[in-house]
């Protein structure tokens, strides 16, 4: 111990300085601190080792302690105690609360901005509906009516590239090809969903687009390698049999109308699928707006001759003469059913960039459930206790798919 004080007496020479600070240290230990205490005071000696100096580090008259030679081990754990103490006390950094408070403003920016998106996709689609219904009332042809729609599109998409409201696509002849695909069967989804609602009621028709979670898990399966949980396969079973049970006590059941809307379900999925894996391509430069409106004006270059071999004949003035169709009202509530048409694919578009297209598809059934309560009230359609309780089976298994579906499997344990 001898030599060990020597060496410690060589190691830090005495100094008049140094053994003034000793001698306090020496003096009985204070009291206990109180809530006047200072800092400053409670460190004017070190709190491992009496006989380590205190030097000046010159920066606002701190002392930095050092552990005592004797004690490297206690000094270790002292040092550790006033790191933890001091970044405990210390209030957070201010850059770091701006960043934390930005992160979730932003995600409440996020979360505001996709319900007002989902808020006006069902409004549109609410007035899409009963117009469109009303026109296939008046004149029963799907083509034409379709054709309209997408006559309507592509003249607010022109409007928006002339105006510079959006930056027209540079795209080239492959990618024209690829996109090709996509309008043909969004073509043909439109056509099938007005065939149904031209033969049953808009309620029967959106009870039987409830299955889209069952076509979005089938090809999500082929065509994107996801694997569904049990969980999610066994909510597609109240599903089915809630379509199923609606559609044997329907009123104005028609096959026509049922098999068309099930390839409505096929085709708007196929579609929905396949541009999601169009838009996540890193090598395509197509936003969703422009990749929509493409499809759009397509779809009508489709659409068109489709009508013209198909019902250009029976599309008359002599028919809209002899049938008592009131023209210039015909043609006001076509114009609102392609106008919110047109806005209502837009939106369901820009949302689906935005989400995954099995949140989409969830998001589409809670929206049938509205636009089915809507058309029951305004067209004042019949619906028995069974339908009833056929579509309420129907959406209960959509909201238990929704609930399984965002659910994730729990990372083992070793």
């Amino acid at each position: 111990m001898q030599a060990v004080a020597a060496a410690t007496s060589r190691a830090w020479p005495a100094s008049p300085r140094r053994r003034r600070h000793v001698a306090s240290c020496s003096s009985p230990p204070p009291p206990p601190p109180t809530a006047t205490t200072t800092t400053s005071s409670l460190n004017r000696c070190p709190v491992a080792g009496a006989g380590a100096p205190v030097l000046p580090l010159g920066i606002h008259g701190g002392r930095m302690l050092l552990a005592s030679p004797l004690l490297w081990n206690s000094g270790a754990a002292a040092r550790k105690t006033a790191v933890a103490t001091a970044a405990a006390a210390s209030p957070p950094a201010e850059g770091g609360g701006k960043a934390d408070g930005g992160a979730v403003a932003g995600g409440i920016s996020r979360t505001v901005q996709l319900g007002a998106m989902i808020l006006v996709w069902y409004l549109l689609n609410i007035y899409f509906n009963i117009f469109n219904k009303l026109v296939l009332k008046s004149v029963p042809f799907p083509y034409t009516i379709t054709t309209f729609q997408f006559a309507s599109g592509s003249f607010f998409i022109t409007l928006m590239w002339l105006l510079n409201l959006h930056p027209k696509p540079r795209l080239s002849l492959g990618q024209y090809a690829k996109i090709l695909p996509l309008a043909l069967v969004h073509t043909m989804g439109n056509v099938f969903t007005n065939m149904s609602l031209g033969k049953v009621a808009v309620s029967f028709t959106h009870t039987i687009k409830a299955m889209e979670p069952f076509f979005s898990v089938l090809l999500s399966v082929l065509f994107l390698g996801e694997t569904p949980s049990f969980l999610v396969l066994g909510s597609l079973v109240p599903i089915v049999g809630g379509v199923v049970l609606a559609s044997m006590t329907e009123v104005s059941f028609n096959w026509i109308g049922f098999w068309s809307a099930m390839a409505s379900n096929l085709t708007n999925q196929s579609r929905n699928v396949f541009s999601k894996k169009l838009l996540a391509d890193k090598e395509e430069t197509l936003d969703d707006i422009n990749l929509f409106s493409i499809m759009t004006v397509m779809s009508f270059l489709l659409s068109a001759p489709l009508m013209l071999s198909v019902e250009g004949i029976k599309f008359s003035p002599s028919y809209l003469q002899s049938n008592g169709v009131n023209l210039q009202e015909l043609c006001m509530k076509a114009a609102l059913a392609g106008t919110c048409f047109h806005f209502y694919q837009q939106v369901s578009y820009s949302l689906l960039a935005r989400v995954s297209p099995v949140t989409h598809s969830v998001a589409n059934c809670v929206k049938r459930v509205v636009v089915i309560v809507s058309s029951v009230l305004f067209f004042r359609t019949p619906i028995s206790p069974i339908n009833a309780l056929g579509t309420g089976v129907a959406l209960a298994g959509v909201f238990l798919y929704s609930r399984f579906k965002k659910a994730k499997p729990k990372a083992k344990t070793a």
